[in-house]
């Protein structure tokens, strides 16, 4: 993943990113974009049935989903959708019976 130094911009065609299998759990996929200022950009495509485990949010989050359903503490997200973790907050249940992708902005893990 490409880490920007202070004062620098970047673009990326996400296309020419390729897909990854995240280390956080079965099911996920990503494309590692950049990382700036302390977060990072990806695009997160989560199989039927993924679940991403039980977390607390050390610095914000921010979700849009692009394709297919997200559910996050219940709630349907559909495309065009947006979900934001302010720091502290916890998401306990985040799963997506369908599969989904998202763009996804929060702290590298």
């Amino acid at each position: 993943m490409i880490e920007l130094p202070q004062g620098e911009l970047f673009s990326a065609n996400c296309a020419d990113v390729p897909w990854q299998a995240s280390a956080l759990t079965a099911g996920l996929s990503v494309k590692n974009i950049a990382v700036a200022g302390g977060l990072e950009m990806q695009l997160v495509r989560m199989d039927p049935g993924a679940r991403i485990p039980p977390h607390t949010h050390e610095l914000p989050e921010f979700i849009y989903v692009l394709e297919g359903e997200l559910r996050v503490a219940g709630k349907a997200l559909a495309p065009g959708w947006a979900s934001i973790a302010a720091p502290g907050s916890q998401h306990l249940d985040v799963h997506s019976p369908d599969g989904c992708t998202f763009l996804l902005v929060d702290r590298p893990l």
